[in-house]
């Protein structure tokens, strides 16, 4: 049987935090689609579209991985996906508070799809998209934090104050 997934997430932008749980997911999943939620709601600083862009370059070589977008409630989709588990990241005792109440909620909605917590590797379990863009956006360096392609994209979007 072949166990299809949803990583679901904004991905504003991509960190390597995501690639590491992407890759260790895609050996856990027969397949594994990164679902970008499209939530304006949330002043993106890359439009969805872009995202996809940056996902796909770095997932490419990736063959049991797709990237998709999606509205709405993440349930709702994952069934539409035919997807049986959810991927999510939890990098601290904060994350696992909200990612807790999070996957309760969806195992109330949708009782036949279960969540599956991974941790980023160590070197990123700091890392958050958020905390990016805001060191980006004073000149600070994040080399290394984001794959190539998003750091292009990235120098390009934020200008030091």
């Amino acid at each position: 049987m072949i166990v299809k997934a949803l990583f679901p997430g904004t991905f504003d932008p991509p960190t390597n935090g995501h690639v590491d749980l992407i890759q260790r997911g895609a050996r856990l999943f027969g397949h594994l689609t990164v679902a970008i939620l499209n939530n304006p709601g949330k002043n993106p600083l890359f439009s969805v579209a872009e995202r996809v862009e940056m996902l796909e370059e770095v997932t490419h070589s990736i063959e049991n991985v797709s990237v998709a977008t999606f509205d709405g409630l993440m349930v709702d989709f994952a069934r539409r996906e035919g997807a049986s588990a959810v991927l999510r990241g939890i990098r601290a005792i904060s994350d696992y508070e909200y990612e807790f109440q999070m996957a309760l909620m969806n195992r109330r909605l949708a009782p036949e799809i279960e969540t599956v917590f991974l941790q980023p590797a160590g070197r990123y379990s700091y890392i958050s998209s958020r905390m990016l863009k805001e060191v980006a956006s004073f000149g600070g360096d994040v080399t290394g934090l984001v794959p190539p392609n998003v750091l292009k994209r990235l120098r390009g979007r934020v200008s030091k104050p």
